[in-house]
């Protein structure tokens, strides 16, 4: 192995960009390559946008490969020929098969965000949050041909707090998986011994990616699940509610204990709405809206909200 490992990377979002720069500001590690997923049209316009993997691997000047599939011989080949120590896979997105696996000599690490084996998966952090977890983290693993399932060469927890969104987590998990991958691959270059975990499969839980259509708040679920999806879907799709044929999207809530047992409350249903917050009764408890955005609008608060759309939050009005 030589002195410095000879690294090719692959990841596509903005937390792998993160991972990614932080190797290539590091010396010891000698980045070939960079493998990420094929430019793709986004937004409104459908305009070809680079991915944030991408775009660092161009401000530092490494091989970029964007391959559709990685079971094309033409890839295995340039891998080969690259003689690399070890792949380092950060939300990639695409399923190496064996075939890639057994290419670098040190073989690949994965460095995932939660405490495997909970959360295998294309969303963790989101599912962490709408479970109400309390503690995440990052799981680095030596990578199989089974989804996130391959042994554990190192784990550090990170706490959930009731405030956290998956931006907030985002932010925490990157820094913390940096630390992780960097730590395991000085194991490896000072030939450390790496006390492998195996995973505990009857733990395994499975975080199925996001939708849009799940992001809409359904009023039969309880205040409190409501407003861990609130938390668990900001940034990204944004939880949401139908009202006048409009969506409104719903940024931060919180839970209103509701004890009148006899008297049970309308899914659904705008029970106040003032400067405080707007609160809509759900299947136990209320949930009391604070910050709020209509189509086309800035984010803005209840009392904000109120002002300009004041006939459209009623009292007794029902939220679908």
């Amino acid at each position: 192995m030589s002195v410095s490992l000879r690294i090719i990377f692959a990841g596509t979002p903005i937390f792998a960009a993160n991972h990614l720069e932080a190797l290539l500001l590091n010396s010891k590690y000698q980045v070939v390559g960079v493998i990420t997923q094929p430019d793709r049209p986004a937004g409104r316009g459908h305009k070809i946008k680079l991915n944030p993997v991408k775009i660092t691997a161009q401000k530092y000047n490494i091989p970029i490969f964007q391959p559709t599939s990685l079971k094309e011989v033409r890839i295995h080949k340039i891998l080969a020929s690259l003689q690399i120590d070890i792949m380092v896979v950060v939300a990639y997105g695409i399923i190496l098969p064996k075939e890639v696996l057994c290419i670098p000599k040190l073989g690949c690490i994965n460095i995932h965000g939660s405490l495997l084996p909970r959360w295998r998966g294309a969303a963790p952090i989101q599912r962490a949050i709408c479970a109400g977890d309390t503690e995440t983290g990052i799981t680095v693993i030596q990578m199989d041909s089974n989804l996130d399932a391959g042994n554990i060469l190192y784990q550090k927890i990170c706490p959930i707090t009731i405030n956290d969104t998956t931006a907030s987590m985002y932010n925490k998990l990157s820094l913390l998986g940096i630390e992780c991958m960097l730590s395991t691959l000085d194991n490896l270059l000072n030939n450390k011994t790496v006390q492998l975990k195996v995973q505990n499969e009857l733990s395994a839980t499975y975080a199925s990616k996001i939708t849009k259509t799940e992001a809409r708040l359904n009023w039969s679920c309880s205040a409190v699940e409501l407003e861990r999806c609130i938390r668990a879907f900001n940034p990204w799709p944004g939880s949401y509610f139908m009202i006048n044929n409009q969506l409104l999207k719903v940024w931060k809530a919180t839970v209103v204990p509701y004890s009148k047992l006899q008297n049970k409350i309308q899914p659904g249903i705008i029970l106040d709405a003032d400067k405080n917050g707007i609160k809509v009764g759900t299947n136990m408890d209320i949930l009391n809206l604070i910050t709020l955005q209509p189509p086309n609008k800035k984010i803005m608060s209840a009392e904000e909200l109120l002002n300009s759309r004041c006939d459209w939050l009623t009292i007794g009005t029902v939220l679908t």
